[in-house]
């Protein structure tokens, strides 16, 4: 019974450690929560996270099926949206008529009502992020934070870039499949993904030390304007 019991509390030790440096260890985006929670716990968590499949796959498909739509067929995005919406507009109509000649009753269609709860929701949340980019910009103009300069400066030229390279229906698309399947992989291997994350990250932030030690610190961070004589 004492060496079960020796056991089991090693065991329980073990399992400690274990939490205690995976909790105290660097997670990817310096979240303290799960990545069900972070992105909301919600159906579209659910989604993202392939816990309902077929609404999964359902946007790959769509999305390949639009892709190759816009892509291939030479048309404009303009063109495409009229056409679909012309044939949504004539189907309904004549739905509608063949019902009335048949004297069958027609399916109305659901009322779609913004309430000013949501509207005002939508314009609060809106604003927070509008403030916060603005915010950001402050920043950057004045120097404060070289770190959001470089990240903002290298982001869009990657876009520049992929810009040059790829349409933009070919980055949307490939958008939505990382969008759908990249939150997945990070759950299935969040440990490897995170211990490789944080190893790149200390490595940055010893080179971006160095950097501000020896470069950005000779630059005046802030700028206070003297007053001028009377």
């Amino acid at each position: 019974m004492e060496d079960s019991q020796d056991v089991c509390d090693s065991v329980e030790r073990d399992n400690s450690t274990c939490s205690t440096s995976t909790s105290s260890g660097y997670r990817l985006f310096d979240r303290q929560t799960t990545i069900h929670q972070l992105m909301g716990g919600g159906k579209a968590a659910d989604v993202l996270l392939w816990k309902r499949q077929h609404i999964s796959w359902g946007i790959i498909v769509v999305a390949t099926v639009a892709w190759l739509i816009f892509e291939r067929s030479g048309l404009s995005f303009l063109t495409i949206c009229s056409n679909v919406l012309l044939f949504l507009i004539v189907l309904r109509f004549l739905h509608a008529n063949y019902a009335s000649f048949r004297d069958k009753q027609i399916q109305t269609l659901p009322e779609l009502v913004l309430s000013e709860e949501m509207v005002n929701y939508a314009a609060a949340s809106f604003r927070m992020k509008v403030n916060y980019l603005l915010l950001m910009a402050h920043d950057i103009t004045l120097g404060k934070d070289f770190r959001l300069f470089f990240m903002v400066v290298g982001f869009l030229w990657i876009l520049s870039v992929l810009g040059s390279l790829i349409s933009f229906f070919t980055l949307a698309y490939i958008g939505t499949i990382l969008s759908v399947t990249l939150p997945a992989l990070y759950n299935r291997y969040e440990e490897q993904v995170d211990r490789c994350a944080g190893s790149i990250h200390r490595n940055f932030s010893r080179h971006y030390k160095i950097v501000d030690d020896n470069v950005m610190s000779r630059f005046p961070r802030n700028v206070v304007p003297k007053d001028k004589p009377m």
